[in-house]
């Protein structure tokens, strides 16, 4: 029996998806302002809790900026070699909706340039990073700074590595059927 076209758009939309992957090695060449362009329509369209939108985005190109973003605090180390990073900056009114909204925005942005064979990888500024990002990018204190994307073509190096990553734990490790079970058969 034949694969239908629907069938096979199916397993290429999950092939697209499973094929994520986070990069923090990058090449230095620019991401034209078209691919730009596509990741913050995407970006714009994200769904938010009662559709509030919560956010602003800050697109940063500028290497010193990155660098010192970089090494602000946290987990976005990985912003110096990027040609482009997106900081999310939240409204800071609702942080229970707006944490899983950040979260929802940032991988969807990570999707819309995978789509354009652009790397991207998450990153947090975390304790007093969060104030330093803030001071450098010129947010105001209300708002929150955490969340913040790399964006690149992947280095070589960053290609090859992904040949040697631990696999995936099996379904039947992390799925439970109806209720939580201490034991897995």
């Amino acid at each position: 029996m034949s694969e239908t076209a629907n069938e096979r758009t199916v397993k290429d939309r999950i092939s697209f998806l499973r094929t994520l992957r986070s990069v923090r090695s990058f090449r230095s060449d620019p991401i034209p302002q078209e691919v730009v362009d596509d990741v913050l329509e995407v970006a714009r369209w994200s769904g938010s809790a009662t559709n509030k939108q919560p956010w602003e985005i800050l697109i940063i190109r500028e290497r010193e900026t990155l660098r010192s973003l970089a090494s602000a605090g946290g987990y976005a180390g990985h912003l110096a070699g990027a040609p482009l990073g997106i900081v999310l900056v939240m409204a800071g009114e609702r942080a229970e909706q707006e944490t899983y909204d950040e979260g929802k925005l940032a991988e969807r942005i990570m999707l819309a340039a995978h789509a354009h064979g652009v790397g991207s990888s998450i990153g947090w500024f975390a304790g007093p990073g969060r104030d330093a990002a803030r001071e450098i990018l010129g947010v105001p204190r209300e708002k929150v700074v955490r969340t913040a994307v790399s964006l690149g073509y992947p280095a070589e190096e960053a290609r090859r590595s992904r040949a040697g990553r631990q696999a995936r734990k099996p379904l039947g490790e992390i799925v439970h059927h109806e209720r939580y079970a201490w034991e897995k058969p």
